[in-house]
């Protein structure tokens, strides 16, 4: 499963700009992708599977762009330039950029702040935004926020798990150092929980795992999830600054983005919206169109350039 995992001590090595809203609306793909034109210069992203990053393996599947080295989609001739798609585990996706081995990142706006320290970087274009992905579950015997003081909360530590945990406390009143924040893989402490293990009567998550475990168990509620933060937790398309002195980047900027809407777009067709829906699900450990449904109700897309900036 991918992890989202953020660093609480912040580092400034990173420029933050909403910079390309594109309202370039490509037509269907009806070109041939086999060829391409050779003068146009090749830029890759990294992206691992989530549901707003997932939309660009997506739109290769959909032929809007092509994800090859040397072969272009549409959306890539009308602007000039080749994607080359690359896909990895997040962790994987973050040294890729930060060893200078791609031109842009699919990153949380928190992990995009200790990236900078080895590679800088300018935030181009949001995606997303937990509103609710991220929620801490507990059981019967957790009546309140109080009581789960008397619990080891089971989660990923560094990740946007964590920080969420500690921002719904503070929001709530409480202090973080009163409650014991215990790390562990967000997939075993689920499992955990499904299972019915008497030590895990609390876990942070974010989804799928948030979904399997309330479908798993009835007596498991939400006592507090990323709603509670929203606008906090963003997803977004980081470019390494030294990748925006090439020849064209801002084309291949406003590629990206115009490739992201697009996608949006089908998402939107009355038509076929529940068949790319479904697409984005099988990127995304394999859920069902009801799942869904909800997973775009909890990570919420920003689906135009005026919702970008």
């Amino acid at each position: 499963m991918t992890q989202r995992p953020v660093f609480l001590s912040l580092v400034l090595g990173s420029t933050f700009l909403i910079a390309f809203g594109c309202n370039s609306k490509p037509a269907p793909p009806t070109v041939d992708n086999a060829t391409t034109d050779e003068a146009a210069p090749t830029f890759s992203l990294a992206w691992s599977e989530y549901p707003s990053w997932s939309v660009f393996g997506v739109a290769d599947e959909l032929g809007l762009i092509d994800g090859n080295a040397g072969v272009q989609g549409p959306i890539e001739k009308e602007f000039g330039v080749d994607i080359e798609l690359k896909e990895a585990g997040y962790d994987t996706c973050l040294n890729i950029f930060g060893s200078g081995d791609c031109d842009a990142v699919c990153i949380t706006n928190m992990d995009a702040l200790i990236v900078g320290e080895s590679r800088r970087g300018i935030a181009v274009l949001p995606t997303s935004t937990s509103n609710g992905a991220d929620a801490c579950l507990v059981s019967e015997l957790v009546e309140d926020i109080e009581a789960l003081k008397s619990h080891k909360v089971y989660g990923l530590q560094g990740t946007v798990s964590e920080y969420c945990f500690a921002r719904c406390l503070e929001l709530a009143g409480f202090n973080e150092a009163d409650f014991e924040f215990t790390n562990q893989d967000p997939a075993i402490a689920a499992q955990n929980m499904q299972q019915n293990s008497e030590s895990h009567q609390a876990i942070m998550v974010w989804n799928p795992f948030v979904l399997q475990t309330l479908s798993d168990r009835t007596d498991v509620r939400v006592l507090f999830d990323s709603s509670q933060i929203p606008g906090e937790i963003v997803d977004m398309v980081v470019v390494g600054t030294d990748s925006m002195e090439k020849p064209k980047a801002d084309a291949f900027v406003k590629a990206v983005a115009a490739t992201f809407y697009a996608v949006n777009e089908e998402l939107d067709n009355p038509d076929r919206g529940d068949e790319v829906l479904v697409a984005l699900g099988k990127k995304f450990s394999n859920l069902g169109l009801e799942d869904m449904k909800e997973v775009v109700q909890q990570t919420v897309f920003y689906k135009s350039p005026e919702e970008a900036k």
